[in-house]
């Protein structure tokens, strides 16, 4: 990922269509979906439930289309019902997953957080990917910058890294090679085309 957006990478894993942009796409960076018992249509955010899956794409575009054109319907070839808010559904369960992989990251040591935590990871080229909150402060996050051939991560407000971390609130946090990185990276270029970045003159860290 680079801080312009979300990059496709058709290099590794099974592909799949979209019904909303008719694309052919790596199937982990779109949205599984399945129909339920009672013919509701479930996001399947980790890929596992049982039944035929659809995908759409991971932007809350897509799915808008998907909704509003019954698109889901001709997917599974059968009557279906679309929650209003199943854009929203999705995006709270990408950044569940997104913020849980980043735990799973710090309890076994491949992550940090903090300013100069993250800088001196930099420093000794630890870091492989910098994570930084969407709301934190310009000003701030400017004095670091993403790991050479490393990989950058922007969606995450301030409060929801700090989930993370089993903290309040941070604003810089880095993740070393290997270990969960790379799912970590897929999961943020599914959440970052799913929500709109949050602006504003943003936080400090304390």
């Amino acid at each position: 990922m680079t801080r312009g957006g979300v990059q496709k990478d058709r290099s590794e894993g099974s592909e799949r269509k979209c019904i909303a942009t008719g694309e052919t796409e790596p199937k982990q960076g779109l949205i599984r979906f399945v129909m339920g018992p009672e013919g509701q249509v479930v996001p399947d955010v980790m890929g596992k439930l049982p039944g035929r899956g659809v995908y759409v794409a991971s932007s809350r575009a897509a799915l808008e289309t998907a909704v509003k054109k019954k698109l889901f319907a001709r997917g599974f070839k059968s009557q279906v019902q679309v929650s209003a808010g199943l854009a929203g559904e999705v995006e709270d369960q990408v950044v569940r997953r997104l913020v849980g992989l980043i735990s799973l990251a710090r309890k076994s040591g491949d992550a940090v957080a903090g300013y100069e935590k993250v800088k001196d990871w930099l420093a000794k080229e630890q870091a492989r990917v910098l994570i930084q909150a969407s709301d934190g402060s310009g000003r701030g996050k400017s004095k670091l910058s993403t790991p050479y051939k490393g990989k950058f991560i922007g969606c995450l407000t301030a409060d929801e890294l700090g989930m993370a971390f089993g903290r309040q609130t941070v604003i810089h946090a880095a993740l070393a090679s290997g270990g969960l990185s790379k799912r970590v990276v897929d999961e943020a270029q599914r959440l970052q085309g799913l929500r709109e970045m949050v602006g504003g003159s943003g936080r400090t860290e304390g």
